[in-house]
């Protein structure tokens, strides 16, 4: 007589699998504007106010996919990543700058009205009181930073161990770099794990951006969408 396979709903895995579920739901993330579920990959929209960056699902990215959307209090953060490979930057600016370390990033922030300048510390994203005539300067020799988005984009700057390489990003590349150090710096130097994760983090960065040096940067417009923005 075959024996009877014991059934697999029985009470017991029932609960263990029903557990699991929750564990796994738990662990997914949501969309933060209407509780959908969310893929690992998806879109972020930013609180203009508080800065705070907020999962999007697809159908509330494609809603705020507009400036007046929300009434401009969210904004959907693109997806534009140049490497600007000619971008003029001299040791002396940079100090008339006012950045007290070697990495920073910079965006135009609509509540502040001015241009917002803050460095990733093993405390968080710090804000540098920026110098605006030097900055102006900083501008006027590098037009490209005219198509800034405001609030979404940023000029991210590493000029660490004597490197000297600028990119404008979303600015969720910037929080992910701030977690970053917030979370791996240990001791007064950082230690060697950190500094191997923002090697990781910059040489990532540079595989997905796309050159930009400068030639044809007057002819950007500000504020048209991302693909007018890319470099062809």
């Amino acid at each position: 007589m075959t024996a009877r396979s014991p059934t697999l709903v029985s009470p017991r895995l029932s609960r263990l699998a029903q557990r699991s579920a929750e564990a796994a739901e738990e662990q997914q993330e949501h969309c933060e504007l209407c509780g959908a579920a969310v893929p690992a990959e998806h879109r972020h929209v930013i609180d203009v106010q508080t800065r705070q960056l907020l999962c999007a699902c697809r159908a509330c990215s494609l809603l705020f996919d507009r400036r007046a959307a929300g009434g401009g209090h969210f904004r959907l953060v693109g997806d534009r990543r140049l490497r600007l490979e000619a971008f003029e930057l001299s040791d002396p600016t940079w100090e008339r700058l006012r950045i007290p370390v070697d990495m920073a990033y910079f965006f135009n922030s609509t509540a502040a009205e001015r241009v917002m300048a803050f460095y990733p510390s093993p405390m968080g994203a710090t804000e540098s009181r920026l110098e605006f005539a030097t900055w102006q300067e900083v501008e006027q020799a590098n037009p490209v930073l005219e198509t800034l988005e405001p609030d979404v984009e940023a000029l991210l700057v590493n000029r660490a161990k004597g490197v000297r390489r600028y990119w404008i990003v979303p600015v969720e590349d910037c929080y992910r770099l701030v977690a970053l150090i917030r979370t791996r710096w240990r001791g007064f130097t950082g230690g060697k794990e950190v500094w191997q994760e923002l090697e990781r983090f910059f040489d990532e960065l540079d595989r997905r951006a796309r050159n930009f040096d400068n030639v044809g940067a007057q002819s950007l417009s500000k504020g048209a969408g991302n693909a007018e923005h890319q470099p062809r």
